[in-house]
């Protein structure tokens, strides 16, 4: 019987059937070793602002306006730099405008055409010439590689390539042209996206960034708990089903599941305005409405809002009751009510409730949902499993996902590394076993996929729950709070029993002992490497920094979510690394699309160098280059064996 050596290379023997043939590649995975490495584009916390998270996918935090400054340096005026980013954000739109204004438009196609040229040019020269035909738009793919590969100096051709460019402004064309060459812009100043969690909830449009992200060319997903918490009612976990549709409905944004998904609200609706019909609901007010909302809309949202929650405080109880071992009893508390008094003890203290009127909770089984609810939650299940939009995201949520990254010396993840108070790393116990560090992160992602496809309906139910755990468990690294206080905040004026305490973790970021120790834990030397983190956001208007001690530790949620832009004074957090090195980006509130289509405004406002390499960081540096030169080590094993007799050419 052959070795595993010899029938690895007669597979590969399929591929390079020739000596030239593995030559070639050889040389050619060689040259892209020494080419400069690509940009990659660090986003967290996007809560469902879908309009700023596209504006700062088109811009790339700023790379789009650097490649201008690059190319024309003080040739063009900060205005005229100004009006042809915006060109490339928005082509279409900001030629509309134009056209209103503009007296030669020919003129005004032409001088666009070449700037756009230039820049493309300077956008496109790190990549080889594969990978930029790859990514150029079909429609004009011949023309585009023909302009954008000229040399200056070939003065022979100088006329061949102003008549493509009349020839295009010509036929009506030029528009299209504009479109294409902008997009591919667009594509080519980032090559790599990392979204470090939180997609999901408090905004209006998380289905509408997971529609833009299945079309995106290169990312991966560090999931964030809000995300799990989706996949869990994805995959018909009731706590997680309860806990989505109240996070919508507390920030107005039930569209997202009935436009958005197509998950049909009726009867759940039907259920909370017949139920609660004369209950005010005061304790259950939307947060971050403004008054366009009718009066009617407004009360039906509010019953929603207090039906979906008290469905909710009971099939977690439910869970806490069957997961014993998650250690959660803290979070049952419908049975700790004395539903005569109208008050509820909580660590051996006395509370008055703001709300009694629970017609639906019998005080003696607190826990069971009515024959009413029952009904609701499992239409809601069905609706939730049978929506083929959300499994669909939530499959790219799957494979391009996960609960960190270890990526080109970088750690990556959402949340934090639970610890003790010692710094040490926290030990936790799952279904019988004990986790702590790396190895917690990777028994709970095995743990959320079995609950999409074990066969086994024990581990798959359990694979459920793990996902409501994830959302809101003192040991989640996706939470890393001692509780999530939604009952108390919603039923009890004392502040005391809103608060959240969180893991240590958080008031041990600037100890480097601890942060080291963490970089070891997931293979990475503390000397180098770099952890890139979001969930918590960064009250910069307080003073404080997003870098973390002396700079290993880059926390870059700074209030993407417009809830917490009053909180953060900013609108978020980005960060690039390219081959120059890395700088983290603060953004500006994103007022509207036509804003920035009209006023030519932006919202990267400001920048700051990270670390600045000495040398270009080359793909021969990256993960990436480890990879290649894996299989140029193949390749040339092979060419051995050819030379050598022990396999033939295949000619």
């Amino acid at each position: 019987m052959k070795n595993l050596e010899t029938r690895y290379l007669e597979r590969l023997a399929d591929l390079y059937p020739t000596i030239a043939a593995a030559s070639t590649e050889i040389i050619n995975l060689q040259a892209i070793l020494n080419l400069p490495k690509g940009t990659e584009h660090f986003i967290t916390d996007v809560h469902g602002e879908y309009e700023a998270f596209a504006h700062v996918l088109k811009n790339g935090s700023g790379s789009v306006r650097r490649k201008i400054d690059e190319v024309f340096g003080n040739t063009l005026s900060t205005k005229e730099k100004r009006s042809l980013a915006t060109l490339i954000y928005y082509p279409r739109e900001k030629m509309r405008i134009v056209r209103k204004t503009e007296d030669n438009m020919e003129d005004w196609y032409k001088v666009n055409l070449y700037r756009l040229i230039e820049v493309s040019k300077r956008a496109a020269s790190k990549y080889t010439r594969s990978k930029v035909r790859k990514a150029l738009p079909k429609d004009f793919a011949y023309v585009i590689e023909e302009l954008i590969t000229e040399k200056a100096e070939v003065n022979d051709k100088e006329s061949y390539y102003n008549e493509i460019i009349m020839t295009i402004i010509r036929i009506g064309r030029a528009e299209g042209f504009i479109a294409a060459i902008s997009s591919l812009i667009q594509r080519l100043v980032v090559d790599h996206l990392h979204i470090v969690g939180d997609i999901y909830d408090r905004g209006p449009g998380p289905h509408i960034i997971m529609d833009k992200l299945m079309n995106y060319h290169s990312l991966d997903i560090q999931w964030g708990n809000h995300d799990v918490l989706w996949m869990g009612a994805a995959a018909g976990q009731r706590g997680c089903i309860a806990n989505a549709i109240r996070i919508c409905a507390r920030y107005g944004n039930l569209d997202i599941l009935e436009d958005g998904y197509g998950i049909n609200l009726l009867p759940l609706a039907s259920f909370a305005m017949r139920v609660y019909e004369t209950d005010p609901c005061t304790c259950f007010t939307l947060k971050g409405q403004d008054n366009t909302i009718s009066k009617a809309e407004m009360e039906m949202n509010l019953r929603i809002h207090k039906a979906i929650s008290v469905i909710q405080f009971k099939v977690e109880g439910q869970i806490v009751q069957r997961q014993k071992g998650f250690h959660m009893e803290d979070r049952a508390l419908l049975h700790r009510i004395d539903y005569e008094k109208g008050t509820i003890t909580l660590n051996g203290k006395e509370y008055a409730m703001l709300d009694m009127n629970f017609p639906t909770i019998d005080p003696k089984d607190p826990y069971a949902l009515s024959g009413e609810e029952e009904e609701v939650m499992e239409r809601l299940e069905r609706a939730f499993l049978g929506c083929e939009k959300l499994q669909e995201h939530m499959r790219l949520l799957l494979t391009k996902g996960n609960l960190y990254m270890v990526h080109n010396n970088n750690l990556l993840y959402h949340g934090c590394v639970p610890l003790n108070e010692d710094g040490s790393l926290r030990e936790v116990s799952l279904f019988g076993h004990t986790f702590k560090g790396r190895s917690l992160y990777d028994a709970l992602d095995r743990y959320v996929r079995k609950g999409f496809f074990a066969l086994d309906e024990q581990d798959r139910e359990n694979g459920k729950d793990i996902m409501w755990y994830i959302w809101l468990s003192p040991d989640s690294p996706l939470f890393g709070k001692d509780k999530m206080a939604t009952f108390e905040r919603y039923f009890l004026a004392e502040k005391e029993t809103h608060v959240e305490k969180k893991n240590p973790y958080y008031k041990l970021l600037e100890k480097e002992d601890v942060i080291d120790n963490v970089m070891r834990e997931f293979g990475l030397s503390p000397e180098s490497a770099y952890i890139v983190n979001g969930h918590v956001p960064v009250k910069r208007k307080n003073g404080e920094s997003p870098v973390k001690c002396n700079g290993k530790v880059m926390v870059i949620d700074g209030g993407f979510s417009k809830a917490y832009q009053k909180e953060t004074g900013i609108a978020g957090y980005t960060l690039i690394y390219n081959s120059y090195g890395l700088r983290l980006v603060a953004h500006e509130p994103f007022e509207s699309t036509e804003a920035a289509i009209e006023r030519e405004s932006d919202i990267h406002s400001e920048s700051v160098i990270i670390k600045r390499v000495m040398e270009r960081r080359l793909v021969g540096d990256t993960d990436a280059g480890m990879d290649l030169r894996e299989r140029i080590s193949d390749l040339e094993a092979l060419l051995a064996a050819y030379r050598s007799g022990e396999i033939k050419e295949k000619r």
